[in-house]
């Protein structure tokens, strides 16, 4: 669990202590459990997490062990109305822990690297997580108009890595690709021209018959 909900909020602390055990039976990591006066009551927000990830599903299942645990300590809370809310971690959420590093493989991250006073921020895609750090893909800086050159892999050990930001991407079509899938899209179309051009027919064919047989009578 963050270090802040620990040593900033004693209720917090006490809490994880009847919390987290729970939620580790259950499979998951308690990341973040943050107690804040509402009026009368408290707002108890449990952060959990997993290398699955969490589903709604997931999230309910927490909720009904984190609530029992907290009815059957009831008495210790002083009998003061609290409410529970269980979530997972949010994108905007530092990575911190290898396991937040590991969880988030694949994707685009910001952070700082480098031993002390020669830091320096990269953004490059998380390729690797293993015991000794982290392999990102950092994309080189290339000059307006140059050719766009591929990723450099680069390894970062864990002492010199700092917090990583997720970086939120949006797939957007190239200059030269078209906004949808082109000629495949057209097929439905020219089938259902040819369709309806088949049924002008039939009907065109209905009236040369219906014509002949008024005319034989």
């Amino acid at each position: 669990m963050s270090a802040r909900s620990r040593q900033d909020d004693p209720a917090a602390t006490r809490l994880a202590g009847w919390i987290e055990p729970v939620v580790g039976a259950a499979g998951y990591d308690l990341e973040e459990l943050v107690v804040t006066p509402a009026g009368r009551r408290s707002v108890v927000r449990v952060v959990v997490d997993r290398d699955q990830g969490v589903s709604l599903d997931d999230v309910a299942e927490v909720s009904r062990a984190v609530s029992a645990v907290l009815d059957e300590k009831d008495g210790d809370l002083g009998r003061a109305p609290y409410v529970l809310e269980v979530t997972s971690p949010g994108v905007d959420r530092p990575l911190t822990e290898p396991r937040h590093w590991r969880r988030n493989t694949g994707r685009l991250v910001t952070v700082t690297v480098g031993p002390a006073g020669a830091s320096e921020q990269v953004t490059g895609r998380i390729t690797a997580v293993d015991d000794g750090g982290v392999t990102l893909a950092v994309e080189a800086k290339a000059k307006p108009g140059a050719r766009k050159r591929p990723p450099t892999p680069r390894q970062v050990s864990w002492a010199e890595l700092g917090a990583g930001r997720v970086q939120v991407e949006f797939a957007r079509p190239g200059k030269d690709e078209p906004a949808h899938d082109g000629p495949a899209q057209d097929e439905p179309d020219d089938a259902l021209d040819d369709e309806l051009l088949d049924d002008d027919e039939g009907d065109d064919e209905g009236d040369d018959e219906g014509d002949d047989d008024g005319g034989g009578q």
